[in-house]
């Protein structure tokens, strides 16, 4: 009865997260003015027990937490194990320009996935996830001889998302493979004016509206090496294909009330690519108590072609080019004492990790870099492997030489959901 409940609740959620990815009503799924470039900025991937250790997982085998990172990863489980993890995530961001300052506060659903047993040695895992994050509002005015006072304005909000499937095996009780099915879905919308105190001047705007699809495929191994004692070493590798854009991209401008120009492009005659990624990881393992890993993932939309089509490109003066991006982390956690019946807080699980990135584009031949570090925890909650799992993230963005700062304090909360499935009652 209690698994029943468990996964009508389950079932309930995912639902409701489908629903809260699929608006477009104009809410901010982040906020950042770096997010004008390309498709948004790339949303940080994994689920809270990876961010609380900086990102990492591409080479983490856990039997107590869902592993997004690596498809080969959902083999690492109690064989009659069912797990989920719903998650929720906010951030702060003070963005800083000479003495000028502006905050802003989000809080959004992040992640929802479930992942079960198939065959023995076989998983599988379902979920949604965002991608990318679209939004800023842009304000600037200067005073013109002519014209009077100018006032800039550009706005954007929206961003993409995935469904995705993922099936692992493993084979010596050492080497997993995996391969995960992504469907990616999104509406971007992104808009520009210009407005002239002086009347005898027309006002001007112009916009983009982008409905994108597209399939994709990642593949996934993991090896595992016994050492001494309960310790380990695992070797992970994960790559992404890139995969090809559908859907349109309307274009408009105006100029004044009447002079209203409208075109459609279909991004298929574009040959539109979401980029390619390839990570590697290893980690090393001490039971269930101690666990370490580093994490190098290289992605390249170098052959994108965003920079083809204005709604991906347009970014006023700058010069947008899709480039190859890079990201460092490093993570561990550690647990004092699993069955520790009298302290509690021995019991818990406690992370800390670093990351640095470069972004998958240029602005005027320099990347957008990032910097934080992580902090988490994981709090168990009754009986089996359940448990809410806390984290925050501090960091900072900005563009080399480029006067904008953007510091963030992120926090990210997770539940942690684990329950036995297919069990025979015995009677006497």
């Amino acid at each position: 009865m209690f698994g029943k409940k468990i996964n009508l609740v389950l079932l309930s959620l995912f639902l409701t997260a489908a629903g809260v990815f699929a608006q477009t009503d104009g809410t901010y799924g982040g906020y950042s003015p770096y997010s004008v470039f390309g498709v948004g900025q790339l949303h940080q991937s994994g689920t809270s027990w990876n961010r609380g250790m900086g990102g990492v997982g591409i080479a983490a085998r856990n039997n107590r937490f869902v592993n997004v990172l690596n498809p080969a990863a959902v083999t690492a489980r109690d064989s009659l194990s069912f797990m989920s993890d719903f998650g929720l995530a906010g951030r702060m961001s003070i963005f800083s320009d000479g003495n000028k300052k502006n905050v802003n506060t989000l809080l959004n659903i992040d992640d929802f996935v479930i992942s079960f047993p198939l065959w023995r040695h076989t998983a599988m895992m379902l979920g949604i996830r965002p991608i990318s994050d679209v939004g800023y509002s842009i304000t600037s005015s200067k005073i013109d001889p002519d014209s009077g006072k100018q006032t800039f304005v550009s706005a954007g909000n929206g961003g993409l998302y995935q469904f995705f499937a993922g099936a692992g095996v493993t084979f010596w009780n050492r080497l997993s493979l995996g391969a995960q099915f992504n469907y990616n879905f999104g509406n971007i919308s992104k808009d520009a004016g210009t407005s002239y105190a002086e009347s005898s001047y027309r006002n001007f705007q112009s916009g983009d509206s982008l409905r994108v699809s597209s399939l994709g495929v990642k593949f996934g191994l993991q090896y595992a090496q016994k050492l001494a004692g309960k310790s380990a070493l695992t070797l992970g590798a994960t790559y992404q294909l890139a995969s090809k854009m559908n859907g349109q991209s309307v274009h408009y401008t105006e100029k004044g009330s009447y002079d209203r120009q409208r075109s459609v492009i279909e991004l298929k005659d574009k040959n539109l690519r979401l980029g390619s990624e390839l990570g590697i990881g290893l980690s090393y393992s001490l039971g269930d108590k101690f666990f370490a890993e580093f994490d190098y993932t290289r992605t390249d939309w170098s052959s994108s072609n965003l920079d083809q089509v204005i709604g991906f490109s347009n970014s006023g003066d700058a010069v947008f080019a899709p480039s190859v991006g890079q990201s460092f982390r490093l993570g561990a956690e550690f647990t004092p004492n699993r069955s520790d019946i009298r302290y509690y807080l021995r019991r818990c699980t406690y992370r800390a990790g670093a990351y640095f990135e470069q972004s998958y584009y240029t602005v005027g031949g320099n990347p957008v870099n990032t910097a934080g570090i992580t902090l988490g925890v994981t709090l168990p909650v009754f009986r089996w492997y359940n448990g809410i799992s806390l984290g925050i993230d501090i960091g900072q963005r900005g563009l080399g030489g480029a006067s904008v700062k953007e510091n963030y304090f992120g926090f990210n909360v997770g539940f942690n959901v684990f329950d036995i499935w297919f069990q025979k009652r015995a009677y006497e």
